[in-house]
């Protein structure tokens, strides 16, 4: 019996306990009973917290321990009383089974469970007095008002750990003990309530602490976060709620509880809400101007621009359905009312589930519940909504939302996971689209359930004998039929412009280039061919919206047909006419009336076709066409001529750019019809006379075609390689034009200006100045012209605010291993804060330099100049020499006094002299300099020790050996002329009173001084190859070269925008086990040794860093856990892991912190706080709470991790991992799905929730925010769903769209603040919502194949790109690391689509979105991120195939469509050839050869 207790045990501490490698944010081993509680019940934080609290205290006080358990399983009975949820039972049963224990392992006796509450109450008292609580917050706040980040920082963050961790336990206790009994002596419950002040900060929190103001967090004490706080509070008109509403303690009432009253949102909902709106508003005002006043008032600026920016869409969705906004004049509304409809704007889209996908339904709900607020107002009592009251309560989710989930699930699930037709379902572009029309009106409001668009279709049937029809909805507008007709249908004006020049060209060579009146007509019969394929074009229009004629406006299907009708006329008119006119020619005294007519007829239409065609070109002339929309001619005539959507309507560039992009298919085009001309279609002229004259030839076997027909078959065959090469080769021509351009753009960008070590060298001495002038913050005066004084004090300057980055940029190099801690310290760039003259340099410039310069000292036989200009010629050299020069006096002058310092002043003093006698080789024995150089650098070598008196004698052995080299070997000056000085100088020797003391150099930076210059003159050889690793060369050779770059003037962090990183992910690797590591493929090869092998000199340096030798076996570092992480996290940092690019993106917020903490000094007071040493000192810029605070502000990273939840249910590593992320990176948030199951009437109910933690201090994760789903959402693709969830939860004025197999470097995390200004610079008519940015692909070293793949990805992210961007205006979105204007798009259905199958290539279709909603998508390439790519064959046949199924789906959908209909000529056809067009050149391609061969066989 004793061993199935025992194995009971052990299962059941095996499903409550999660073993992690590591310990917890408190160095405490992660395990125990606190383990994961069922999310089924509802309150599991608080079980989970009491669970862990019993743990904790588990060995001091088990009977304690005893009474939390006890009362965690009370919660659970109460909350769960049937065990219905999943999980609760065995959690239930597993409690019990550890209480029992506990019980069973207590002292003999029975337990008095009257005497719990008392022995709770005395426990809290001696808990407290154990860890002195009163003195524990009065230690942190000491050492964080002392501002002491220079001394031990390590401190500050135990002592806040500390207080955190036992404030955390003295809530539970306190919490329990409230909930046991409200008797509590009135002593100890003040006591409680004052501990329970100091818990503010375990209120979980996402980035604004808004409902605990806490005091250690300096975010809440910027004013512009107070001001917005302030802005939202509740105001005069709002009406009163009553009494039973639950208010928050700790802050006032504002707006959002208001909404949350009258409409039932969800409370997580709302303070999730409240914060963005916060955020929003704080960071507008911020780049307005920093408020002063003690008590901050919001500009009105700055509530006008969210606003507007907020509720654009709506307002142009009233705009284009003429209907009036819910305001009547925007100016008359109130900073306050503004705010109110901001706000519930917010909250519908936060919690509209997969129905934030229809951008335009969120446009139509909001305009009815302002309506229905406005009558609440108006009546001035606050009461629930009419069309949000459920038989539950109020809920806004329950009746506005999960009418429209529910239809769309319905749809979705129709698809028969994507096999089905796309005609056979609506997607959600259907339902949104319902939505451009007035007949949505139709759904009333509260929602008319009857409606047909709420009509759920039947489920189809597996039985293909049974129809899978009945009642359903059809599609809107468009119908995704799946045929190759679609290539026509979209970009019917190439081909039509192809076939034409064919046949012009065609017509001009057959008539020898003769223009005469035979050719003319001919050339004329283009009409009809114009009409006919016009014609062909409004036929697949009937026929491609087959299926959605019941649902489309009548306007729509009325346009369709009569453009059908009109080019059946059309062409069958000109086609009469031009066959009439051949026939009246053709006779001797025919009638040229006919061809007169149709000339006149062709002329007209030709000439109003090219007419609008200019005059739509020019943006005023699309500005007054705008305005005369109403009148109903014009109106008329711009439906005819394009379908008139919601979308991509104003889709012209500036005149500016449109000619750029016209010249580029210009020059593509001449070059394409020249060799057509040329070389495809003169030549076959003649031969295709012969051939037709020919007389009938006999064939061997019968003939079908060619017989009695001249030869058509043979013609046939001629021609057929020739007309598939022309249609063709314009891929070819704009690939090379694309390329000559993509080059001159990258030189005029002065990409690749340094790539190689040599030019960084020859080029680092501007780097400073480079980077005052692109990266730093403009300083006033800076750019003023210099007096040549001044230049020196500039430049020093310049370096001063330089190293701090640089520094910090190769100190994450050595963190990241691929530099050596030699390196390193050669990297390194001296302050230049100190009193020295001269800007001094890293010692890899100047390594070996001043060997090289004695050399030729003591070799020479010249004059002074021309010595010293020999020394010049090496710009580092003379440097070199300058700065021994000036330290050595420096440190000399600092460690000797009296007669010492008499000395060195006396001897600089004479070279002084001689250097202006110019007679320096003449005084001095420059021959003797290796012996001067000896005695310096043993000097330096002694006083660069710690002192000891040992060391001091030897120190004073050396100078006194210096002093007696310079006195009799190297002078050669007169010393008559200075007599007293130096007969003083030689008694003090004589006497041994000449340095017998010497004050040893403690000062830091006189230290530094000392180690450098012993360096200096010790290091022989070059440093030409440093750093040696390429994969560091490369990025210091790429961020060099970008401070060259052009790029916008960078703002302080407090004005700069802000922005999150969004990085979706499944279920990838995102920490290499150890077992994963070690384990030997077929071939015998591990993963680690794959790595030892690939990167020898990385493997090096990781075991320096770890204390280990270099030849150390990974087996020896067994013995060490945090050895044995920092290897996990080694080798995960090489591969293509979630750890990797966490690690990457977080360098954006230690980037940030760095900019802030060197910006706090006042830059008009810059020089002098140069000299005080305080600009430049980076000594825990980490831990500087306003850094913090400020960098949280600006930059927030959100990993969607879709089935966390699931994961950590199942125990599985990947959760561990990712908690363990958390736990190292604070700001770091997770966003995952938790499904919750629940029996109700004997039957499975499940729940979704879409939640958001972060790392708490029990090395755990908290949950911040828990926000139920109307149902499962994924409905549609599961990557774009799984980033619409947790959109949510991002923040700022842009997001950057990561993958998990992306990197990113700290120093270009530096040029962040630069790249978000370019959403406010003119990059054409409107402003960007999509900046691209370049990437690297790191995995190109790992095989032949990888690096082929890098190098094809490489092209098209830069040369291809850049191409794309400027001047074709044709850039999408490709799934890269770009930048979308956060606003913008999360009102406009967000940063990808998700229907199923048609958006299996998610990423492109956000580009396809912002540009039809007049967006405008740029490129910058003076920043990059890192990115993985497929390196095995395989992996790269599936995701070559992938994009070609994907781009295949593209055809189909009706953005192409539109954007290949709305698109000027030149751009559709640069949208054309760089997405379908590519593969379909690529398949014509293949089927010339076949063309070519069968014909070959014929011929």
């Amino acid at each position: 019996m004793s061993q199935a207790e025992d194995l009971w045990e052990r299962l059941v501490r095996a499903v409550l306990r999660r073993e992690r490698t590591g310990k917890d944010a408190y160095g405490r081993p992660v395990d125990g009973i606190a383990g994961n509680v069922p999310s089924s019940l509802a309150n599991n934080r608080d079980i989970d917290e009491i669970l862990r609290a019993a743990d904790e205290i588990q060995d001091e006080d088990p009977n304690i321990s005893r009474i939390l358990c006890e009362h965690a399983y009370s919660l659970a009975q109460n909350l769960d009383p049937n065990s219905e949820g999943r999980g609760v039972l065995q959690f239930k049963t597993g409690l019990m089974s550890v209480i029992k224990q506990k019980l069973a392992k207590r002292e003999a006796g029975v337990i008095d469970r009257s005497q719990d509450i008392a022995r709770l109450q005395e426990y809290y008292k001696l808990y407290r007095e154990r860890n002195n609580v009163d003195k524990l917050r009065e230690e942190e706040l000491k050492l964080r008002e002392s501002g002491a980040f220079s001394g031990n920082l390590g401190e500050l963050e135990r002592k806040t750990v500390k207080r955190k961790r036992v404030f955390a336990t003295l809530k539970v206790l306190g919490n329990v003990l409230e909930q046991l009994t409200p008797e509590i002596p009135e002593e100890l419950k003040r006591v409680m309530e004052s501990d329970a002040a100091m818990t503010d900060d375990l209120i979980p929190y996402n980035i604004i602490p808004l409902d605990a103001p806490i005091i250690t967090n300096a975010i809440v004490s910027f004013p512009e976060v107070q001001a917005a706080i302030s802005a939202l509070k509740y105001f005069r008109g709002l009406p009163k709620l009553p009494a039973d509403f639950e208010r928050p303690p700790t802050r006032n009432e504002d707006v959002f509880d208001f909404l949350h009253y009258i409409f039932g949102f969800q409370k997580d909902n709302v303070s999730n809400q409240r914060e963005q709106v916060v955020h929003l508003l704080a960071n507008e005002q911020s780049q307005l101007r920093v408020l002063e006043e003690l008590e901050p008032i919001l500009d009105e600026a700055a509530v006008q621009n969210v606003f507007l920016k907020s509720l654009d869409n709506y307002i142009k969705w009233c705009n284009y359905l003429c209907i009036q906004p819910v305001w009547s004049n925007v100016e008359a509304v109130s900073k306050e009312k503004k705010l109110l409809f901001v706000s519930l704007y917010f909250l519908i889209w936060g919690e509209a589930a997969n129905v934030r996908f229809l951008p335009e339904c969120l446009c139509y709900i909001f305009h009815h519940m302002v309506r229905e607020m406005d009558e609440i107002l108006r009546q001035q009592i606050a009461q629930p909504a009419n069309s949000c009251i459920s038989e539950n309560g109020v809920s806004f989710l329950d009746k506005v939302i999960f009418p429209l989930y529910d239809v769309l699930a319905a749809e979705a699930a129709n698809n028969d996971n994507g096999r089905a037709p796309h005609s056979a379902w609506r997607n959600y572009d259907d339902f949104n689209e319902y939505f451009w029309s007035l007949h949505c009106f139709e759904l009333g409001w509260p929602w008319r359930k009857v409606s047909t668009f709420f009509l759920k279709p039947k489920r189809r049937s597996k039985n293909i004998l049974k129809s899978g029809g009945g009642q359903r909805r059809g599609k809107t507008s468009f119908v995704e039929h799946r045929t190759f007709l679609h290539l026509y249908h979209s970009f019917h004006r190439l081909w039509i412009f192809l076939v034409m020049m064919f046949q012009g060209l065609t017509i001009i060579a057959f008539n020898k280039r003769k223009l005469n009146s035979k050719t003319l007509r001919e050339v004329l019969s283009l009409g009809p061919t114009f009409v006919v394929m016009k014609f062909f074009e409004s036929v697949l229009d009937v026929f491609m919206m087959r299926g959605a004629y019941s649902t489309s406006r009548r306007l729509a299907v009325s346009r369709i047909f009569l453009r059908f009708i009109w080019f059946s006329i059309a062409s069958v008119v000109l086609s009469f006419l031009y066959v009439k006119a051949l026939q009246e020619e053709s006779k001797a005294n025919g009638n040229s009336a006919v061809f007169r007519l149709y000339m006149i007829i062709v002329g007209i239409y030709a000439g109003i076709q090219f007419v609008i065609s200019v005059l739509m070109r020019i943006p005023a002339c699309h500005q007054l066409t705008n305005q005369c929309d109403r009148w109903p001619l014009i109106r008329f005539v711009k439906w005819m001529r394009q379908e008139r959507y919601y979308v991509g309507r104003g889709m012209y560039e500036s005149t500016t750019d449109f000619i750029k992009y016209m010249l580029f298919w210009l020059v593509v085009l001449g070059g394409k019809f020249s060799f057509a001309y040329f070389l495809q279609i003169q030549p076959l002229v003649e031969p295709t006379q012969i051939l037709v004259n020919m007389d009938p030839i006999q064939y061997s076997w019968h003939d079908f075609v060619s017989k009695n027909n001249h030869n058509a078959l043979t013609i046939a065959c001629l021609w057929s390689p020739v007309v598939a090469i022309y249609l063709l080769d314009i891929y070819v021509f704009y690939t090379i034009v694309s390329a000559i351009c993509g080059f001159l753009l990258g030189a005029r960008d002065r990409l690749g200006e340094i790539r190689s070590l040599e030019s960084l060298h020859k080029l680092f001495e501007e780097f400073p100045s480079a980077f005052m002038d692109t990266l730093h913050v403009p300083l006033p005066n800076r750019s003023s012209q210099p007096s040549p004084s001044e230049v020196i004090d500039k430049n020093k300057i310049d370096a001063a605010r330089f190293s701090p980055f640089w520094n910090e940029i190769v100190k994450n190099l050595r963190e990241e291993d691929y530099i050596t801690n030699h390196e390193m310290e050669l990297l390194l760039m001296p302050k230049n804060s100190g009193s020295h003259p001269l800007v001094q340099w890293p010692l890899f410039l100047l390594a070996s330099k001043i060997f090289l310069a004695k050399d030729i000292a003591v070799e020479s036989r010249d004059s002074q100049e021309d010595l010293w200009e020999r020394i010049s010629r090496d710009d580092y050299m003379k440097y070199a020499v300058q700065e021994c020069y000036h330290t050595i006096k420096l440190i000399l002058t600092e460690i000797l006094d009296g007669e010492g310092r008499l000395w060195v002043e006396r001897i600089y003093d004479d070279i002084e002299a001689s250097i202006s006698k110019r007679s320096i080789h003449v005084d001095f024995q420059l021959n003797k300099l290796p012996i001067v150089i000896s005695r310096l650098t043993a000097v330096m070598g002694v006083l660069k020790e710690t002192e000891t008196s040992e060391l001091e004698k030897g120190a004073v052995q050396a100078v006194q050996d210096l002093y007696d080299v310079i006195r009799h070997d190297v002078l050669s000056i007169n010393m008559r002329e200075n007599y007293e000085t130096w007969n003083l100088l030689s008694k003090a020797r004589n006497e041994g009173r000449l340095f017998n003391k010497i004050k040893w150099p403690k000062d830091a930076e006189l230290r530094a001084q000392v180690k450098r210059l012993y360096f200096l003159l010790t290091i022989k050889d070059s440093a030409a190859n440093i750093p040696r690793n390429l994969e560091a060369r490369r990025r210091l050779q790429f961020f060099t070269n970008s401070l060259f770059m052009e790029m916008p003037v960078a703002k302080p962090v407090r004005e700069m925008l802000s922005f999150s990183v969004f990085t979706p992910y499944y279920s990838e690797i995102v920490l290499y086990s150890m077992n994963e590591l070690l384990k030997r493929n077929e071939d015998g090869i591990s993963i680690l040794f794959y790595l030892q092998k690939i990167y020898p000199d990385e493997w090096k340096n990781f075991l320096a860093r770890i204390g280990r030798s270099e030849n150390a076996h990974e087996s020896e570092l067994a013995d060490s856990p945090n050895d044995i992480l920092e290897l996990r996290f080694w080798a995960s940092y090489r591969g293509q892991t979630l750890a990797r690019t966490v690690r990457g993106m977080m360098y954006y917020r230690k980037a940030l912190m760095l900019q802030t903490y060197l910006e706090r000094i006042n830059s008009e007071d810059l020089e002098a706080a140069i000299s005080s040493n305080d600009a430049t000192e980076t000594q825990g810029f980490e831990f500087s709470p306003e850094a913090r605070a400020q960098a949280d502000l600006k930059f927030t990273y959100v990993v969607t991790c879709q089935i966390y939840g699931k994961q950590k249910e199942d125990q599985k590593p990947e959760a561990a991992d990712i908690a363990l992320l958390m736990q190292r990176n604070e700001a770091l948030r997770v966003a995952f799905i938790d499904d919750v199951e629940t029996l109700k009437d004997g039957k499975v109910h499940k729940e979704f929730y879409s939640k958001l933690v972060k790392g708490d201090i029990n090395g755990k994760d908290k949950e911040i925010y828990s926000i139920k789903l109307p149902g499962n959402p994924k409905l549609g693709e599961g990557k774009p769903e799984n980033q619409n969830h947790a959109i949510v939860f991002t923040r700022g004025n842009a997001v950057q769209t990561i993958d998990m197999n992306q990197d990113n470097y700290f120093e270009e995390a530096l040029k962040m603040r630069n790249l978000l200004e370019e959403f406010h610079r003119d990059h054409g008519i409107r402003l960007p919502t999509i900046l691209g940015v370049r990437e690297h692909v790191f995995t190109g070293s790992v095989s032949s194949l990888a690096l082929f793949m890098s190098n094809q990805e490489t092209s098209f992210v830069t040369l291809g790109q850049r191409v794309l961007a400027n001047p074709l205006k044709v850039r999408m979105h490709y799934g890269h690391p770009d930048v979308f204007d956060r606003v913008f798009h999360i009102t406009r259905g967000g940063i990808s689509k998700a229907s199923r199958v048609i958006n299996i290539s998610e990423d492109i279709f956000a580009g396809f979105n912002s540009t039809l909603r007049q967006g405008n998508i740029t490129h910058h390439e003076y920043i990059q991120v890192g990115k993985g790519r497929d390196v095995g064959l395989n992996q790269i046949a599936l995701f070559e195939g992938k994009v070609a199924g994907g781009n295949g789906e593209q055809v189909l959908s009706r953005d192409v469509y539109r954007l290949g209909q709305l698109f000027d000529f030149f751009r559709m056809m640069s949208f054309y050839f760089t997405t379908v067009g590519f593969y379909v050149c690529t398949m014509l391609t293949v089927l010339t050869v076949y063309i070519f061969l069968y014909g070959k066989t014929y011929l």
